[in-house]
């Protein structure tokens, strides 16, 4: 087969034909009486083999060798490909969720491109305070990027930048809701209570909802953010989890705060003291646990809590005895 038929046949130019002739990587079998290129149909298997190998992202010169080098194993090589594979497609993914960034922000000429940008190259830079500059700056940016706000509001650790962002995204009002709310199904728990904590900063009906699901997460921490932010929003599905936090000492002052706003009528203060009683009188419950306990009975107003309080003034326990009787006093001269 003259060198014409045999790119029909194979789909690779003459040009290319050529250049793989000059590698050494295929040679023609013969020449014709004028002189031309004449390949057998070994050349042209070998030629099939090449584009294969080529297909999986082989370089020329690692194709000669796997073609002509007994010795050559595959399998190392094989790995070399995978991970490069996974590499580019790392950076397909990262490009494609920056343009994506761009394409929401409805940027309506370059410049307003060149300043998302700029944003979002901050926002992943290693340095923290070029993410809180970041951060604290996207309010200038018109319309600000919100879902790559809360991307990285769900992965930023540095306390002090993860404020600047849920400052930024409490800027874009309710638009900040959906993208958040994805980090509330991560299976991080670092990552739910990221969400809980920037959704608390958001207004909306749409906001407890998603709240509302946090406060039923496997991980105390993420229900505590959830409950204190129910909290001051009078949402007392979040009592249980706030009492828990109490027994756990985990924020338990802005547990019992919440639980004291929560406690604005007779009804929700009885209920509250009630279940503050409940876990008193339980034997698994321990000091110091149970002098947090009896310093939150001091935010509820009415009956039960201040029964409560006279009965623990003489308890056995001289921290809770001295904390109850203190509170009693402090009732009674007001």
């Amino acid at each position: 087969m003259l060198i014409g038929e045999v790119a029909r046949r194979s789909g690779v130019s003459a040009r290319m034909l050529r250049h793989y002739e000059s590698l050494d990587l295929v040679r023609p079998s013969g020449r014709t009486g004028s002189g031309y290129r004449e390949y057998s149909a070994r050349d042209l298997r070998r030629i099939f083999h090449i584009e294969s190998l080529r297909s999986l992202g082989l370089s020329l010169r690692e194709i000669g060798r796997a073609l002509d080098d007994p010795a050559f194993a595959p399998s190392a090589l094989v790995g070399d490909l995978i991970r490069q594979a996974h590499e580019r497609i790392a950076a397909e993914t990262r490009l494609l969720t920056r343009l994506r960034r761009i394409e929401e922000a409805d940027p309506s000429d370059w410049e307003d491109v060149l300043h998302v940008v700029s944003l979002l190259r901050a926002l992943g830079s290693p340095s923290a305070d070029a993410r809180q500059r970041a951060a604290l700056a996207s309010a200038d940016v018109v319309p600000a990027p919100v879902a790559a706000l809360a991307d990285a509001a769900l992965r930023e650790r540095d306390p002090n930048v993860a404020g600047a962002l849920r400052w930024a995204l409490a800027q874009s009002g309710e638009d900040g809701v959906a993208p958040l709310a994805k980090g509330l199904g991560s299976p991080v728990a670092e990552v739910r209570g990221r969400a809980v904590r920037s959704l608390a900063e958001l207004p909306g009906d749409e906001v407890i909802a998603h709240l509302r699901t946090g406060l039923a997460d496997p991980d105390l921490e993420v229900r505590g953010y959830a409950a204190l932010a129910l909290g001051t929003r009078a949402v007392t599905e979040a009592v249980p989890t706030l009492i828990d936090m109490i027994v756990a000492g985990r924020n338990d002052i802005d547990a019992a705060d919440a639980l004291s706003e929560l406690a604005g009528d007779t009804a929700s203060a009885e209920r509250i003291a009630t279940g503050l009683v409940g876990r008193l009188a339980d034997a698994a419950t321990r000091a110091p646990a149970r002098g947090r306990l009896t310093q939150a009975l001091a935010g509820i107003a009415g009956a039960t809590a201040s029964r409560a309080l006279a009965e623990l003034s003489h308890d056995e326990d001289r921290a809770v005895a001295l904390t109850a009787t203190y509170v009693l006093q402090l009732r009674a001269a007001h």
